[in-house]
């Protein structure tokens, strides 16, 4: 079978034989014509297989004719990274050289600028990272109602890295009337959820098992401690001859500190991770791919994706965490039917995720000894068909599972059972506290170290408030006593004198005013002391000219209490 057999134009098919293709692989002699009927495809192949070819070709053919409006793509192809999107904005380059197609590439790392420029001038194909994507659209710089075909590669890579909840945002924007094509190296049960949400009636093309391996690809293990990791290393370059490598790290600062040791070593070496500007990481990817960098040490941000011609070995200086990302760091070597060889530096911590990588590919990887160093054995309780995690003992799972003595599953201590046999002897070891003399059987023992306060006799100390010195000032005063005042000094100015100021307070002196008011049993000399009010401060300039100015408005005297017109009620004597 032959490119033209499977419907694409003279112009697409005079690309691919410029670029040295001519035959098609599984995944594109099925996927190619359903796409150009229209039909939604879901497809899972193994990595290496020409994913990426396998929908860039057929859109090609369906967007050479019509015209992009500024603003509004007619076609989205989502990526995982910003290397699997600049690869296949290079795809589009190769493929699409014959046609008049206009593309934008979304990724970080590059200025707003260029890519709202491309955006305004309308483009065909945007490939684009789903973040960058949101801060596009949420800058009001594109419109996503007449995209006519979706593409959402690496799917399961997204579900890793959490891309998912802006994948559905994005989907959300889309119109409903489209095509969607699904591609994915994995189907888990989320894919396969996403699948269903996203697709409609689609054509589901698998070529290989999911999550299998290439069987171009020659797989080894090597056991070694974690200190003779590096040495390890060194000596498998020695003993292959490497034309070009992957070295994948776990962690980015592993990559940093591993480049450093490679090359004082006087090896050829790179780094890639993702805290590297966007700028150096495509400068570095460059290089290696034009053989100026023969060993390139990366984490996971490269193992998706990045097609990288006659790479002859790949190495895992750690095991990954993820059975599914074993998968695609093998499968950057052994592609398009080349071979390859893939060899992994193991921990004897490292049991549980060989295990569970043995486990997705279905067979055993093959255990190689190097000359020189020892292969130790994988830990207790850590090993191939252990659950517990790093470091745990087997004596505690044997303590803890089902044997004799021990407790199921769904038959866990309480934790205040688990706790209690610590917590008791902690109790014997600690020193005996001496009890009080008067304690009596079944009470607390006192501390003496810390003695406690009477509160009861603090309390009885505290004089009561009627005992306490007299209030000073209006605002602390009682409310009947202020008002009694007041109308004491209102009778006082009416009859002018003094003389009858204490029969006047006996008699208008209320019954119900008692001691919880305070000052009920003061004399009245001491309640009626003079106010702060009655002791006249310095007149102000602004209320100097505010009294000339309205002097002519004034009605006379100001009135103070009820002058002449006291009520009678007042007046009168209680009891």
């Amino acid at each position: 079978m032959s490119f033209d057999t499977l419907g694409l134009g003279p112009d697409v098919v005079r690309a691919v034989s410029d670029a040295g293709y001519t035959t098609p692989t599984p995944i594109q002699a099925q996927a190619i014509p359903v796409v150009l009927t229209g039909r939604d495809v879901l497809g899972c192949a193994q990595t290496g297989t020409g994913k990426t070819a396998g929908f860039t070709l057929p859109m090609i053919e369906i967007l050479g004719k019509g015209r992009a409006k500024a603003r509004m793509p007619r076609s989205l192809i989502l990526e995982p990274t910003r290397e699997l999107a600049a690869q296949v904005s290079e795809s589009f380059e190769k493929y699409g050289k014959y046609h008049k197609l206009s593309k934008a590439l979304l990724i970080g790392g590059v200025s707003f600028g260029d890519q709202e420029k491309a955006l305004d001038r309308g483009v065909d194909v945007l490939i684009a990272t789903p973040g960058r994507l949101m801060d596009h659209f949420g800058r009001g710089g594109i419109l996503l109602n007449d995209v006519k075909i979706l593409v959402i590669d690496e799917a399961d890579r997204m579900l890793d890295m959490g891309f998912i909840p802006d994948v559905e945002k994005i989907v959300g924007l889309l119109p409903r009337i489209r095509q969607t094509l699904f591609f994915s190296a994995t189907m888990a049960p989320e894919i396969r959820r996403l699948a269903d949400a996203f697709l409609s009636n689609p054509k589901e093309i698998s070529v290989a098992p999911p999550a299998s391996t290439a069987a171009t690809v020659a797989q080894h293990l090597v056991v070694v401690t974690s200190d003779m990791k590096r040495e390890a290393l060194r000596r498998l370059i020695h003993s292959e001859q490497v034309k070009n490598a992957l070295i994948f790290c776990n962690r980015k600062r592993d990559v940093d500190i591993l480049v450093k040791s490679l090359s004082r070593h006087g090896f050829n070496v790179g780094g890639l991770h993702g805290d590297m500007a966007q700028s150096f990481r495509m400068e570095t990817l460059d290089r290696f791919k034009a053989g100026e960098i023969t060993f390139l040490v990366c984490s996971d941000v490269a193992a998706r994706g990045l097609d990288i011609s006659d790479l002859s070995h790949v190495f895992n200086f750690d095991v990954p965490i993820h059975a599914e990302d074993y998968v695609h760091r093998i499968g950057r070597t052994g592609r398009a039917g080349r071979e390859g060889k893939a060899f992994t530096l193991a921990a004897p911590a490292d049991g549980r995720f060989v295990a569970q990588i043995e486990k997705l590919i279905g067979k055993p990887i093959p255990v190689i000894t190097i000359e020189g160093l020892d292969t130790p054995a994988y830990e207790e309780g850590d090993g191939r068909r252990g659950r517990g995690g790093r470091g745990r003992a087997a004596s505690g799972r044997a303590e803890g599972g089902r044997g004799e003595g021990g407790r199921g599953r769904g038959e866990r201590r309480p934790r205040r059972e688990q706790h209690a046999e610590p917590v008791a002897a902690a109790v014997e070891a600690a020193p005996a506290i001496p009890a009080a003399p008067d304690t009596m059987q079944g009470e607390q023992p006192q501390v003496d170290a810390w003695p406690q306060a009477d509160d009861t006799a603090i309390r009885d100390e505290r004089p009561m408030r009627q005992d306490r010195g007299p209030r000073h000032g209006r605002r602390n005063e009682p409310r009947g006593e202020r008002h009694d005042r007041d109308i004491d000094r209102s009778r006082r100015r009416r009859e002018g004198g003094p003389g009858e100021q204490a029969d006047n307070i006996e008699q208008l002196e209320p019954r119900h005013r008692g001691d919880h008011r305070g000052g009920g049993d003061r004399p009245a000399a001491e309640r009626h002391r003079p106010e702060r009010h009655q002791e006249r401060r310095p007149e102000r300039s602004h209320e100097r000219q505010g009294r000339e100015r309205h002097r002519h408005h004034d009605d006379g005297p100001p009135v103070v209490g009820f002058g002449d017109d006291l009520p009678a009620f007042l007046t009168r004597k209680v009891g």
